[in-house]
């Protein structure tokens, strides 16, 4: 599979016929409040049609860039006209798109979009030796520029960074408002509910906080967790078996330790369409022990029922746990 491949579930070409259809309408045609509200909800619908839109928006901003550049300086610019566009020329435009994507893939200074379904699991390695290794619901997106600095944004889900580190070329992943700048590290950053963790695993990294209130930087060291929400950012130690455990994901697997059945449930249904619901809040603090496979929904749901005698009930696309 190539680097440039975007993982997502769907029909990708009825998908990207979609997307080239909406930016020909938002850029062409006369856009109202009621087509900004239909494109929102065809956005929110799936993570695979948000990264198609992303993909098609940048590629016309190249084409255009490109025949730009690729004018004669002694060419008058032509007047304005309307742009009309015959029925089939959606279908010529979403193919020069999807043409266009692979030669721009190469150029100097290019962003691409990778993403993971849930449930997925993916490892990259960027130009520069590096390795990124997507969890489950991941929206990551990567530009190389011409001066030779790597930005990274982790704009959802959880990423394993294992940097090919030089000082000449800066290493950032922007994430919730916070860029974490590598030193020469392996880190695991996590980007969910309002809370951001970034967690040292080797070497050193640089967090850096831009708040309205105020203006904090941390270098973390190896067992250094920062934990930083929208409104304050502190640093916790931990162990590296727990280090460990919050890796346990990259080899299928979830680790619990003592770890309340409610949080080990929500953890659990990241990975999963089938989802547990903890119906009795007392049956959501009894702590659990033990090693599950990430689409071990069902063995959970059991192992529960065993050690600590609850009801369990299949509900749809539910399984509820209750005493």
């Amino acid at each position: 599979m190539s680097e440039e491949h975007i993982s997502f579930i769907g029909n990708a070409a009825d998908i990207e016929t979609c997307a080239v259809a909406w930016v020909r309408r938002r850029r062409f045609g006369s856009w109202n409040e009621k087509e900004q509200s239909d494109l929102e909800e065809w956005l929110a619908a799936s993570l695979a049609n948000r990264v198609a839109y992303w993909r098609m928006n940048a590629g016309y901003d190249r084409i255009g860039m490109l025949t730009a550049l690729c004018r004669p300086a002694s060419e008058q610019a032509p007047k304005r006209r309307p742009l009309r566009f015959a029925t089939g020329a959606l279908g010529i435009i979403a193919a020069l798109f999807l043409a266009l994507s692979a030669v721009f893939a190469f150029l100097p200074q290019s962003t691409k979009i990778y993403a993971t379904p849930i449930g997925g699991h993916r490892t990259l390695v960027l130009a520069d030796g590096s390795k990124v290794e997507l969890d489950t619901d991941t929206v990551l997106r990567t530009k190389i520029a011409a001066s030779g600095t790597r930005s990274i944004w982790l704009d959802k889900g959880a990423a394993y960074f294992q940097v090919k580190h030089d000082a000449a070329r800066p290493f950032v992943v922007i994430v919730a408002g916070h860029r974490v700048t590598d030193l020469g590290t392996k880190f695991l950053i996590r980007n969910s509910n309002d809370r951001l963790e970034v967690a040292l695993v080797e070497g050193r990294a640089r967090v850096d906080e831009s708040g309205q209130l105020q203006n904090r930087s941390v270098v973390l060291t190896p067992g250094d967790v920062a934990v930083a929400t929208s409104r304050s950012m502190s640093v916790v130690r931990t162990t590296s078996k727990e280090l460990a455990s919050a890796l346990s994901w990259r080899s299928g697997v979830l680790v619990f330790k003592h770890t309340a059945l409610a949080d080990a449930a929500a953890e659990l249904n990241r990975y999963n369409d089938q989802k547990i619901v903890i119906l009795d809040p007392s049956v959501g603090r009894l702590t659990i022990d033990g090693t599950f496979p990430v689409t071990g929904v069902s063995l959970f749901a059991r192992s529960a029922q065993e050690v600590f005698e609850l009801h369990v009930e299949k509900r749809g696309n539910e399984i509820a746990v209750s005493r």
